[in-house]
């Protein structure tokens, strides 16, 4: 179809990263933070602003909140596609940082805050977009569905896993899901760029060990001490080099970096894929394998009691096909008397590159970036998009950004003065809806 760019289609999404960094969505885990119902306010009141009709909805508290809509295309015959942001963010300790995280200052050509690339950057450019063709008049060929969700950060279960089991109107009819985490550029030794849409997705199988022992005083010989056990149990977990598994997105991302090199690089020797991918590297070398990290430790009350049980926690994400090949990796390390349940599990996930949604991306990125190269990869951690997979909905990571060479972007999330550049979001819009008009 022919595309006409939307001459001001960049021009508030700055203005809009930043309402929504200054709001605190901070999410703890326990239920303790603000909640998400301010942040749902406010894109609420962005889209009637524009015209769009939308729904503020809340899941299992009143603070739970996030906003669902749908826009409708010329074509209803087509499947809808959903557009997917999360309004909470992981905390900050403003000590840690060079600036106020909840200030959204402008600062070296960067919007700083918590949430500027987790994930109120995409918050804000799929906002600019729909508000954009509000303004010009313009109407998507498939339906559009937005949803805004709440709780991305600690497991999604107040936000889309909620919304899939007690709202099945909000995802009748979608095809395909866009959201987190991909789109984005990698600046190659050669100057090549990358840009990296995300198609797989490690799941997430959080265990917990319990080591049973001998309760006993601390000044006694204890043969059977359950700290003991528990401490072997982990340093066993923490210290396994897990084997590596070449998945069809592994092996896809691998040949277009080779081909963009212009070099032979082969799965063998993973030392020398990850030395071209600078930080990167910290996430796409978790994708080579399972893996499995201790988290949290817990045992004992009393300097001279040894407890009867000690507990660990252990962070595991296995790759697509690959769930129980982790636990029984963990189980064969386990000494007697330790044993591992699931503390929480989700599901991997792995989508085809080679389709008609995809080249929609790409064909958006070469017309800002002709010499853009789209490659699949896997993202190491865990997004929304778990929630609906089970849908039959195919799912992608891309929220587009160009980037400077020098940004350690991997370091952004979750991380000390997370900020995210002007002009990417800028980038980010018009490749967005480029993308999503053609889509």
């Amino acid at each position: 179809m022919t595309f006409s760019p939307i001459a001001d289609i960049d021009s508030e999404v700055v203005e809009l990263v930043r309402d929504l960094i200054a709001i605190d969505t901070s999410n703890y885990g326990d239920g303790s933070g603000p909640g998400e119902a301010l942040a749902a306010e406010y894109v609420e009141a962005k889209l009637q602003e524009a015209g769009i009709e939308c729904e503020r909805y809340e899941t299992t508290s009143a603070k739970r909140q996030g906003v669902y809509a749908r826009i409708a295309g010329t074509d209803s015959s087509l499947p809808a596609l959903l557009l997917h942001g999360h309004l909470d963010v992981v905390p900050a300790q403003a000590s840690d940082w060079s600036v106020d995280p909840f200030e959204a200052v402008v600062q070296d050509g960067m919007v700083w805050g918590r949430g500027a690339v987790d994930m109120k950057d995409g918050d804000g450019i799929i906002l600019a977009m729909v508000r954009a063709w509000a303004r010009a008049g313009i109407a998507p060929t498939r339906d559009i569905v937005l949803n805004f969700f709440p709780d991305e950060e600690a497991g999604s279960r107040h936000g889309s896993h909620w919304l899939v089991e007690n709202r099945p109107d909000m995802f009748q009819g979608i095809s395909e899901a866009v959201g987190e985490v991909g789109g984005y550029s990698l600046t190659l030794e050669n100057e090549r760029r990358l840009y990296l849409v995300q198609t797989a997705e490690k799941g997430i199988r959080w265990m917990r060990l319990r080591a049973q022992g001998q309760a006993g005083h601390g000044s006694f010989v204890n043969t059977d001490n359950a700290v003991t056990k528990l401490a072997q149990a982990v340093a066993a977990v923490g210290e396994h080099k897990f084997a590596m598994i070449e998945t069809p997105t592994v092996r896809d991302f691998i040949k277009g970096l080779s081909d963009a090199l212009e070099i032979p690089l082969s799965f063998d020797n993973p030392e020398e894929i990850l030395s071209h991918l600078g930080p990167i590297a910290r996430i796409i070398g978790a994708t080579l394998s399972n893996t499995a990290n201790p988290t949290v430790l817990q045992a004992g009350y009393k300097d001279n009691v040894i407890p009867g049980e000690a507990e660990a926690v252990i962070d595991g994400r296995f790759l697509p096909g690959h769930d129980e090949d982790l636990l029984h990796t963990v189980q064969s390390l386990l000494p007697e008397g330790v044993s591992v349940e699931d503390r929480m599990f989700d599901v991997a996930l792995e989508s085809p590159f080679d389709v008609p949604l995809v080249k929609a991306m790409s064909d958006a990125i070469r017309s800002e970036d002709p010499q853009g190269i789209p490659v699949p990869y896997t993202l190491s951690g865990g997004t929304d998009a778990k929630a609906f997979s089970g849908l039959g909905i195919n799912t992608y990571g891309f929220l587009p950004l160009l980037l400077p060479p020098e940004l350690d972007f991997s370091a952004m999330f979750h991380g000390v003065d997370e900020r995210v550049p002007v002009t990417g979001l800028e980038f980010g819009v018009r490749v967005m809806d480029h993308f999503v008009r053609n889509a």
